[in-house]
């Protein structure tokens, strides 16, 4: 077959030379091809995307230059034989192709000869490259215009004719060179050009085509639709109608029963019918969220009134639930204040506990009450937010109460008389009377009035707390605990929508003050969340969390109710904060037990620890202990700075402290399981008398110590331990002491010599006696103050550590004479204070076993060390003590000694007949009998033999080694020896002392040995 013509080659300077006569028919045809394609569009052809890179444009070159199959003749059947046949056989056959033929040839020698010229001008653009290289760039400008001096001037530098004529021709050849290049690439691009012409006519064959058909296929429905479809039409169009206006009564019935829904819910609500009203609400909400009122201009604004029903009708139910939660309260506040007043203006001292608790019955009334309204606030998901609106209303409730008792009873309670033991300076009350604050009308209140307007203040918080806990029950009880009544399907459902409504305003992010109401008629509807993929978006987590989080904010309430009330209480004690370190232990006592009591009681209610409140009452009883420390510290310096440590009688109330405190020792050794919380250990107080004369050197000083009655400890655990304890201070109970010596001889019963602990008798001094008194005060602290006994037993340290090194310092290092105005230190003074020493290093491990009772155990090893350090501390002490005694005898001696050899010369005189022992040995014999005297009467026997154990050694010693060096030389002088021996040996034998030798001779040392070489064993 032929191939397509191409024109790819052929240049427009050859298209206007040719004169070929094929070549002239050719250029007609594409004349007309041209002519005819300028009305058409070439950019859908030029931008077709199915054409692809290839520039070929044969996709598109129109069918008209085929030659169609009828110009090819048939072949005319020629019987002819193949070996006969010549070429006149074929040439009718050439005849009628040599025209196509020689048009064929033609064109391919165009073609070629077109592509040798494309090769040599290059690619597209590659003559404008080239006319820019020949042409200066001045003249390719945009904004090249000859109208401009300074252009025209650069284009035309010339200055004569010469030089114009010139450059008229340069310019000249500048067009040319333009023109001509303009030519070359017109040439290279006029293939595309006629491509696309021809396939414009192909493609405006087969529009006209297409259309011809359209119309037929047009025609041919349009009878159709005349003979068939009309009439089925017509029967449909009917039926639309009659739905239509089926759909149009039922809508305006919906219309009737919406606007007569809508009178009634206004009804419902104006007269404070909650459930028919949510109910009436639930059927309009479905309707909104339904797509039945769509459209309806006249129910636009029929949203905003449900949700402004709702918001009438929560505002009614949360009324009525502070009503009945709070309000009711408000009467029993009225009644505990009336008798707080009737008490307080009689000065009575009894509790009246008021019964607050509901019983059954009430109870059950209760919660039937608050049951509607509790599932209307469930309905409309509102609970929790009317919980929170309770929570914060029943914390101003209390803080208001509070306020209110301490306004109406503390007028009242300051107008009381002042007891007659309280001090005028511990009650301050401002100038101007009747116009001092509220807080110095606190701090003028005496203990007894403070904790009267505490106990009104418990009585009103328990009220308010026990009527919260009765909410926070019947709560609890609708919510978890209500299968078996006849609610619990209304419960359960009400808690199904309250959940689902919440869930969709938590999605929403509804903004504003109102929470969008859509609440569910039923369970099948809840299933329209499970279109989220998280699984607590299913109606069983939605009820569960919106199940927690109603019982979370219900159990909230009481814990800010109990915080509020804390926070009250904590504040009346801090108004108080400097006066109560001063009151006495069972004034102190009384605060801090009613303050437990308080404590114990919310947290009860609460359910939750009372931090800050226990913070602050544990800080006042740190500083009470504190202060107590201090000013006794104070008072044991004074009294051993005032201390002449002279032997003073004991007094029957000391000696009861000290058995007290030996038969809790056995009692808590025999039973230590049993004894737990508080031990009461309730001590004689020591009293003078303020009517007595100046006090002799024996006096009993006063000390300021509080006075502690017996209270009635709730705490005590051990009957049998409490029983003994006061059966051993009735006992040893007695009237006061007096402060001289002859009020106690006169009342010989009430006064001992000796404090007798543990079998043994102790002679005591005043500051003794002071310590001892001291220390069960302590006791009394710990005992009474439990969660403070690791400080007590710190301050027990401190002070007994201050009172051993101040009495070292007074006695051994003789402080006394400057402070005390004492002349010497006598052996009487170092025995006396060795008692003391004594005593107290005898009753350390009692007391380490008393205050240990209550000291946590990951401190007891630290405390246990510090104390034992103070054992050992009095220990040496009283070691140095009797060691000071040897050093004086021993001084003493040395004394007498340095004056022998004078005596000894008087003894070789002839005149000398003296017959008695010599005055060295009388003195030092009278000074040690003097010294036995005093130690055997003051110390006990055992510390008096290991003193003269010791004594004993150093007279035989230094006695022997100073008789060896004397000159005896005259039988008379050796007599005077022998008589003083055996004088000094008589008094060494009678001192007590457990040294003995083989023979059973007391006392046997080197003495003995000197008389038995010097004089012979018959001499001894």
């Amino acid at each position: 077959m032929d191939p397509q013509p191409s024109l790819s080659g052929r240049s427009l300077s050859r298209i206007e030379s040719a004169t070929h006569s094929r070549t002239s028919s050719s250029l007609s045809k594409f004349n007309k091809s041209i002519s005819d394609a300028t009305i058409q569009s070439l950019s859908s052809i030029l931008n077709n995307p199915n054409v692809g890179s290839d520039p070929s444009w044969g996709g598109w070159w129109s069918s008209s230059t085929f030659i169609s199959p009828p110009e090819f003749a048939p072949l005319a059947p020629n019987t002819k034989i193949s070996s006969d046949l010549t070429r006149s056989d074929f040439q009718p056959y050439l005849s009628t192709i040599s025209e196509s033929y020689h048009r064929f040839e033609d064109i391919r020698n165009h073609a070629s000869k077109e592509s040798i010229d494309l090769e040599s001008i290059g690619g597209q653009g590659e003559a404008l490259v080239a006319c820019l290289r020949e042409v200066p760039a001045l003249y390719f400008k945009e904004d090249f215009a000859l109208s401009e001096g300074a252009t025209f001037r650069a284009a035309c530098p010339f200055s004569n004719v010469t030089e114009n004529i010139v450059l008229q021709e340069k310019l000249s050849q500048y067009l040319d060179v333009v023109e001509l290049h303009l030519v070359k690439e017109i040439s290279l691009r006029s293939n595309s050009f006629f491509e696309a012409q021809g396939q414009l006519q192909d493609l405006n064959v087969k529009i006209v085509e297409g259309c011809s058909r359209i119309r037929a296929l047009k025609e041919t429905i349009r009878l159709l639709d005349t003979d068939l479809v009309e009439s089925a039409r017509q029967i449909q169009e009917l039926n639309g109608t009659r739905s239509n206006l089926l759909a149009l009564q039922q809508k305006l019935r919906l219309i009737l029963d919406v606007n007569q829904a809508v009178s009634t819910l206004k009804l419902l609500v104006a007269s404070a019918d909650c459930a028919g009203a949510l109910d009436v609400t639930d059927d309009l909400q479905t309707l909104l969220d339904g797509d039945e009122l769509t459209g309806l201009h006249c129910f636009r604004h029929l949203r905003d009134h449900v949700a402004n029903s709702i918001d009438s009708i929560n505002s009614i139910l949360s009324a009525e639930f502070m009503h009945a939660a709070i309000d009711d309260a408000r009467d029993t506040d009225v009644a505990i204040l009336s008798k707080a007043k009737a008490r307080a203006s009689i000065s009575s001292n009894g509790k009246d506990d008021e019964k607050v608790t509901l019983d059954e019955e009430e109870t059950s009334n209760f919660r039937d009450r608050l049951l509607p309204l509790v599932i209307g606030l469930l309905r409309t998901a509102k609970l929790p937010s009317v919980l929170r609106i309770y929570r914060d209303t029943l914390t101003a409730d209390m803080k208001t109460a509070i306020k209110t008792a301490v306004a109406e009873l503390l007028p009242i309670l300051v107008a009381q008389p002042l007891d007659s033991n309280f001090s005028s300076g511990d009650r301050t009350v401002d100038a101007d009377g009747g116009g001092s604050s509220l807080a110095s009308k606190l701090r003028s209140l005496t203990s007894e009035s403070f904790v009267q307007l505490l106990g009104a203040i418990f009585l009103i918080v328990r009220a308010h707390l026990m009527r919260a806990a009765e909410v926070k029950k019947a709560i609890e009880w609708i919510m978890c605990n209500i299968d078996d009544h006849y609610a619990a399907d209304s419960v359960a459902a009400a808690i199904a929508v309250g959940a689902a409504a919440a869930e969709t305003a938590q999605d929403t992010s509804v903004q504003g003050g109102s929470l969008t109401y859509s609440p569910l008629r039923n369970a099948a509807k809840i299933p329209s969340f499970q279109g989220k993929a998280n699984d607590a978006a299913s109606p069983t987590n939605m009820t569960r969390n919106f199940r927690a989080d109603v019982l979370r904010e219900n159990t909230e309430a009481v814990f800010a109710a109990c915080d509020a009330a804390h926070g009250r209480w904590a504040k009346l004690l801090g108004v108080r904060v400097l006066l109560h370190p001063r009151l006495k232990l069972q004034e102190f006592l009384s605060i801090y037990n009613i303050t437990q009591e308080f404590i114990t009681a919310t947290e009860k209610i609460g359910g939750r620890l009372g931090y800050s409140i226990r913070g602050t009452l544990q800080s006042q009883a740190k500083a009470y202990v504190d202060f107590q420390h201090e000013s006794r510290m104070t008072k044991i310096k004074a009294v051993l700075d005032q201390e002449t440590w002279a032997e003073v009688d004991v007094p029957d109330e000391f000696q009861a402290i000290v058995t007290s405190l030996f038969c809790f020792e056995e009692l808590v050794s025999d039973s230590m399981d049993d004894v737990q919380g508080n031990i009461t250990t309730n001590y004689s107080e020591v009293a003078t008398n303020n009517d007595s004369g100046p006090q002799n050197d024996q006096q009993i000083g006063r000390t300021d110590s509080s006075e502690i009655s017996q209270p009635n400890n709730p705490h005590l655990k051990s009957k049998s331990s409490a029983e003994a304890i006061e059966r051993n201070k009735a006992d040893s109970r007695s009237p006061p002491v007096q402060s001289n010596n002859s009020n106690l001889k006169e009342r010989g019963k009430s006064a001992s010599q000796t404090l007798t602990y543990g079998g043994v008798g102790y002679h005591m001094v005043n500051c003794g006696l002071i310590l001892v008194k001291m220390l069960s005060e302590y006791i009394d602290m710990n005992n009474y103050l439990p969660a403070l006994s690791s400080e007590v037993v710190h301050r027990v340290v401190e002070i007994l550590k201050f009172f051993n090194t101040r009495t070292c310092q007074l006695v051994l290092g003789a402080g006394a004479m400057q402070v005390s105005g004492l002349k010497s230190i006598t052996s009487k003074h170092l025995a006396l204070a060795s008692q003391v020493i004594s005593f107290t290093y005898a009753i350390i491990p009692a007391i380490r076993q008393i205050l240990f009772l209550k000291v946590p155990e990951t401190r007891k090893a630290l405390l246990l060390s510090e104390i034992d350090r103070v054992a050992q501390d009095y220990k040496v002490h009283r070691d140095e003590i009797h060691t000071k005694l040897v050093q004086i005898m021993r001084e003493r001696l040395l004394v007498h000694l340095r004056g022998l050899p004078q005596i000894v010369e008087s003894w070789n005189r002839p005149e000398d007949a003296d017959s008695q022992p010599s005055q060295f040995a009388r003195s030092l014999t009278k000074e040690v009998g003097y010294l036995q005297r005093v130690l055997s009467r003051t110390l006990h026997e055992v510390d008096v033999q290991a003193i003269f154990r010791q004594v004993v050694v150093i007279f035989h010693s230094q006695i022997s080694e100073s008789f060896l060096r004397l000159e005896i030389n005259t039988p008379q002088a050796k007599g005077r020896l022998h008589r003083d021996i055996k004088h000094i040996l008589g008094c060494i034998r009678s001192l007590p002392s457990d040294i003995s030798s083989d023979s059973g001779v007391p006392n046997w040392g080197q003495l003995d040995e000197f008389l038995a070489q010097r004089f012979g064993a018959e001499a001894s």
